[in-house]
């Protein structure tokens, strides 16, 4: 298979040590914007999408998310499937016209939320699809602190810290969002709060606070870059008791803390691995994935409303 990269950074780097990881024999081509980059072991520079060769197989968007837009156009234009980094962009302008594109040429599109692919989460999936469970109440909670995610790095010159960019916590943390509406659905309505007036001084989104309300229950989500312990979960009140779902520590919990699941050889990189499997299988079997460009916009509506 060939397969071209658009951003060669850090997640690029996680996508191709998953496929190597899978053994697909893939040669890796990589888009670059500077004559002089760094040649990375085994992939290919390339230095413009023009008379593109060879044939792609598929192609991996992972550069920063205010470009997605443009490489979206143009690989769907090109003909060639897309597996797109999340978000899939970091501006609802011309939306409808991306979707046209994409429709009209009629290639796979998958965005890449590794989460889906979390034990737990296929845990709670599984329980859900297959069981009828009164649920009253559902609580996420995601914080963690961003000057710790680039070591070594001034965390306000990150795209994670700059708006113009792509950066906000609404958008790096689009994980919560995406595995909540996968679970139960789109919701009837929501609302939100995005604010960035921490102790950070950054001009992306800081805190974000989602809304979301479903037929029998309402889901509250709330997102944030500036707490020092970091703690991912998710609380699901139903009739009888409720489950603390630890994505830190692999683990769900009843209230009287019995360990009703939990997951103890897995690592985070698993994701990334079985999220590739699973594009691939597609790919081969001509099957088209879940959560397409399409299905995605439709959450990214309800993460950037305001």
């Amino acid at each position: 298979m060939n397969v071209l990269i658009i951003g060669l950074g850090s997640i690029a780097k996680k996508h191709i040590e998953a496929l190597a990881f899978l053994k697909v024999e893939v040669k890796l081509y990589a888009l670059r914007s500077n004559l002089n980059a760094t040649n990375e072991l085994g992939v290919n520079n390339i230095y413009s999408l023009d008379n593109l060769t060879p044939k792609f197989d598929f192609a991996i968007i992972s550069n920063p998310t205010y470009l997605h837009y443009k490489f979206i156009e143009k690989l769907a234009n090109k003909q060639i499937p897309l597996f797109i980094e999340k978000p899939a962009v970091n501006s609802l302008i011309n939306i409808d016209r991306l979707i046209d594109v994409v429709e009209k040429n009629k290639k796979i599109t998958y965005v890449a939320c590794n989460l889906r692919f979390h034990p737990c989460i296929t845990f709670l999936k599984n329980k859900i699809d297959s069981e009828t469970l009164r649920i009253n109440e559902v609580n996420v909670y995601c914080g963690s602190y961003l000057p710790d995610w680039r070591p070594g790095k001034n965390f306000r010159t990150i795209y994670s810290a700059n708006a113009e960019m792509g950066g906000g916590v609404h958008l790096d943390l689009f994980h919560e969002l995406d595995y909540i509406t996968w679970l139960f659905g789109l919701p009837i309505q929501s609302q939100s709060i995005l604010k960035n007036n921490s102790s950070l001084e950054i001009d992306a989104t800081d805190y974000a606070n989602y809304v979301l309300e479903y037929e029998t229950f309402v889901t509250s989500i709330i997102l944030n870059y500036y707490r020092k312990k970091a703690k991912r979960e998710i609380e699901i009140v139903f009739e009888k008791e409720t489950w603390t779902i630890d994505l830190i520590k692999n683990e769900i919990k009843n209230d009287d803390g019995d360990v009703l699941f939990q997951s103890t050889n897995f690592n985070i990189t698993d994701t990334y691995y079985s999220q590739f499997k699973y594009f691939i299988d597609c790919l081969q079997s001509s099957k088209k994935p879940m959560n397409s460009l399409q299905e995605s916009i439709k959450v990214l509506e309800i993460c950037m409303k305001k």
